[in-house]
């Protein structure tokens, strides 16, 4: 068997779907491989009758080919106008059709509203690109993860991480966390360290870019957004993210809110004060703290 007849044969004749794919798939064998039209037909799961068929729509003799001709010149009219608002424009000028038709030939004829993908806001930085935290309380670095419970409802879990020490501070597990909630989160983690970061080093997230968060940071605190798509420059919340994905997140499962919560405050409490880190001279980010005199 020649190898192109191999070829063909071993592609299902359903991966070609509409009869017109088919004839010209069938044209094209004719052409390049001089097979007979049976031989062509039978390869791509054509039926000859099929084949030999002129759709109406090709020929002069269209009696769709007002319509058609009215649904190009009302497109180009109207671009953002889809199919259903084209159909009812037609019924109101007399046209006689029915939905499917019309949606059909709008199809057939090439017609679509083109989706515009909006413009992702991203945040104004209010300082330059910082630098390497040389004390605690220099950079803190945010972040959201997500996670489910056992009947498929989302956890969101914010963490807030000292660049300097490595100190997870603070954070929230709630359902959902809006941009107040974080704001007052913030709050709270200044008044038990008794400082205020420097900058915060965050992505573009809607929470972060926020106007509440803005109004947080005022001119005290500095923000630093991170360029969209390039996570990698927010390096210490995303290992951070890493080590609680892999040690906590994925070794339990949350039957409740308020699991989660206790499943996470608990890891978390363990990692600031039992897990030592090679850059901390394999200190726990608490006994790091205490020691630090930067």
């Amino acid at each position: 068997m020649p190898s192109w007849t191999k070829t063909c044969s071993a592609r299902s004749p359903r991966g070609i779907l509409s009869p017109a794919r088919r004839r010209a798939a069938v044209v094209h064998l004719r052409r390049v491989f001089d097979v007979s039209e049976r031989r062509a037909c039978r390869l791509v799961g054509q039926h000859r009758s099929t084949q030999r068929h002129t759709p109406p729509a090709q020929t002069p003799d269209d009696p769709d080919a007002g319509l058609r001709a009215w649904l190009r010149a009302y497109a180009g009219a109207h671009p953002r106008w889809g199919h259903r608002r084209a159909y009812h424009d037609a019924r109101g000028q007399g046209w006689v059709v029915n939905h499917k038709k019309l949606q059909r030939l709008w199809r057939e004829e090439g017609l679509r509203v083109h989706v515009r993908r909006r413009r992702k806001r991203v945040g104004s930085s209010t300082v330059p690109p910082v630098p390497t935290a040389t004390s605690a309380n220099v950079v803190w670095a945010i972040d959201f993860q997500f996670d489910s419970t056992t009947d498929g409802r989302p956890i969101k879990i914010l963490s807030v991480v000292d660049e300097h020490t490595r100190e997870t501070l603070g954070g929230l597990v709630e359902r959902s966390i809006t941009a107040e909630a974080l704001a007052a989160e913030l709050n709270h983690i200044v008044a038990a360290r008794g400082a205020s970061p420097a900058v915060l080093r965050l992505d573009n997230g809607p929470e972060m870019i926020a106007a509440a968060l803005a109004q947080w940071a005022g001119t005290q605190t500095g923000m630093l957004f991170i360029p969209p798509g390039e996570p990698w420059k927010n390096p210490f919340i995303e290992s951070f993210n890493s080590r609680l994905r892999d040690e906590c997140l994925n070794i339990n499962l949350f039957w409740s809110m308020t699991h989660a919560q206790v499943v996470i405050g608990d890891w978390k409490t363990e990692y600031n004060h039992d897990r030592p880190h090679s850059s901390l001279g394999y200190l726990s980010p608490v006994a790091y703290a205490a020691v630090c005199t930067h």
